[in-house]
């Protein structure tokens, strides 16, 4: 007897349209771990530290564990990779961030995911804004003394990054687009050596990150000019941002964001992004999210698909006017 096929195909439809919703109903299973992979080294560093903190309060609300895998190398490209192979089970995420998700896209020919099409958009998380420092001894007190100095000695000031394409580096291209300053380029390996050699006056200047020099800023070791952002850092109020000092489109941030393989199922996806949102709400977590300089974000999935794309376009286009190549 040949077998129905219409029939079993019907059955197969049915099964799946009712298995999907309990899966997801019932998601997380009991005693069964979520995995957040960070594309960076543990130990400290501002993506690993808000990752944790996020894990930490969505364990409860999850009633399971929320582990974090780190899984470092080609700056971030080798885990965003991984997590974009992973089964989209709903038990595996990835919490990244601006360089890895929006940089790297446009920066290497193949960095080993495309963040639009393998990853389903989770939640923003937050928000850490770049902020333009000068060594005590130049002769500017405001963002405009220095764009006009800058100006005026075209190549002669050095501006320091964490490397090619890192937030720090396509700050400055930024600045110098949009002011039509010419400034020299100077990566280093590590934010804390630049950061001496600003303050030895080695390099002139840099568009750190707010954790990274707030506290030399508040001990009066270097000027802070002005917050890439259109809202001020808790982490240094009285530092005005480039919206209010006339530059609206010199912004400059690494946020942070949740997403997971694509084919994650929606609700699953819906509950993540709800949790989030209310471990974001949280007082006592914002408490913490502003000791280290980074501002909430939250919002639904589809906010963060928009800025995503948003900043693939905006770093794209600084990425092709400099001419920057990967290394």
């Amino acid at each position: 007897m040949q077998p129905n096929f219409k029939t079993l195909s019907a059955v197969a439809l049915l099964a799946t349209a009712f298995a999907a919703p309990v899966s997801a109903q019932t998601w997380p299973e009991a005693g069964k771990p979520i995995q957040i992979t960070v594309p960076a080294p543990g130990g400290g560093g501002t993506g690993d530290t808000i990752a944790r903190m996020l894990a930490e309060q969505l364990a409860p609300r999850l009633k399971t564990n929320v582990i974090i895998e780190n899984k470092p190398g080609a700056n971030g490209n080798i885990g965003a990779a991984a997590v974009a192979k992973y089964a989209p089970d709903g038990y595996r995420f990835l919490f990244s961030w601006a360089g890895t998700l929006a940089v790297s896209p446009k920066l290497y020919t193949t960095p080993g995911f495309d963040s639009q099409k393998d990853f389903a958009p989770v939640a923003l998380i937050c928000d850490v804004p770049n902020i333009l420092v000068v060594n005590n001894g130049q002769p500017v007190q405001t963002l405009k003394e220095f764009v006009d100095f800058a100006k005026n000695n075209p190549g002669k000031l050095n501006f320091g990054s964490t490397g090619i394409g890192s937030s720090m580096h396509l700050a400055g291209e930024l600045f110098m687009n949009q002011t039509g300053a010419k400034m020299v380029h100077i990566p280093y390996n590590a934010p804390g050596t630049a950061t001496t050699n600003m303050i030895a006056n080695d390099i002139q200047l840099m568009f750190q990150l707010v954790p990274g020099i707030a506290s030399q800023v508040k001990a009066g070791k270097v000027k802070a000019l002005a917050i890439l952002s259109d809202t001020r850092s808790p982490a240094l109020p009285d530092v005005p941002t480039t919206k209010e000092l006339g530059y609206p489109k010199l912004q400059s941030s690494t946020w942070f964001a949740v997403l997971a393989p694509k084919g994650t199922p929606e609700a699953i996806v819906t509950r993540m992004n709800k949790e989030i949102n209310e471990v974001l709400k949280d007082p006592e977590f914002q408490k913490k999210l502003a000791a280290i300089g980074a501002t909430p974000l939250g919002g639904s999935s589809q906010q963060l698909a928009s800025h995503l794309s948003a900043e693939l376009d905006k770093w794209g286009g600084v990425i092709q006017a400099a001419g920057i190549k990967a290394q």
